[in-house]
């Protein structure tokens, strides 16, 4: 009896090893990216299908990529930073977040203007002198904040090229991503809003008005670099991205892929 409950102890501590050594492994086969908030549905979708491939599960944090980076600044553990802009991942390489040389431009978007589905707007031409503050009437204009979300910075470079910044000005809803300011417009609580055509896709509650010439805003860049920590998967995944699997995502979703496949 006695040498039962010995042998039974022995295998439950060795069960007990062998579970904390898989759960460890199965630590170790994840990485963290951390992604402007306008890649969800396609980087959920490409995050999958490279999971299915290598085995490497990938935890997913999306935010304006300014709110991203200084997390990772502040010591947020990720592995990844897929930025929708070329500044934040400019910053990032100044204070020594990424590997500089694993970086590389990956996605083009497009700015948009959007209303609610329902809206009585219709199509407008985006020019200077465009009367946007007309447009938008008694409501608000949502769209990132212009001070440091990147759809705002593209969406205030656009205004002030147009010469209508000063006229719209008081009129901007600003909100901490670019998904917050589709959810304004798709809510009808704000009747116009200045989006990625992306976001517009991929919302049924919204329609897309205008386009904003690519004259008006710096190029839409998406660029994305390993973290200074990053886990060995990290090399496989910063791959798969470029892969033609994942182009077809990306170019399915409404990106214009950028960067050269890798296969």
């Amino acid at each position: 009896m006695v040498q039962k409950k010995r042998l039974a102890a022995a295998f439950a501590a060795l069960l007990a090893i062998a579970l904390i050594g898989h759960s460890a492994a199965a630590q170790q086969n994840s990485i963290t990216v951390f992604a402007a908030a306008s890649m969800k549905n396609a980087l959920d979708d490409v995050d999958a299908a490279f999971s299915k491939k290598a085995g490497v599960k990938v935890v997913a944090s999306y935010d304006a990529s300014s709110a991203l980076i200084k997390q990772i600044e502040a010591g947020a553990p990720a592995d990844v930073f897929l930025s929708a802009d070329l500044n934040w991942m400019d910053y990032a390489a100044q204070k020594n977040l990424i590997k500089s040389e694993t970086r590389v431009n990956l996605l083009g978007n497009t700015l948009v203007l959007i209303a609610p589905k329902d809206s009585k707007i219709g199509n407008v031409t985006i020019a200077p002198g465009f009367d946007l503050a007309k447009l938008a009437g008694d409501g608000r204009i949502a769209t990132g904040d212009v001070k440091a979300v990147p759809v705002g910075l593209y969406a205030k470079a656009a205004l002030e090229a147009l010469g209508v910044w000063a006229s719209v000005e008081p009129k901007m809803a600003m909100t901490a991503n670019v998904r917050a300011a589709l959810i304004l417009v798709a809510r009808g609580e704000a009747p116009l809003g200045i989006v990625y055509s992306t976001d517009a896709k991929v919302e049924p509650g919204v329609k897309v008005v205008g386009i904003f010439p690519d004259i008006t805003h710096p190029p839409i860049v998406y660029p994305v670099a390993a973290t200074v920590n990053a886990k060995p998967d990290t090399a496989a995944y910063l791959a798969f991205l470029r892969s033609s699997a994942a182009r077809t995502i990306f170019e399915r979703y409404g990106f214009v892929v950028l960067a050269k496949p890798t296969s």
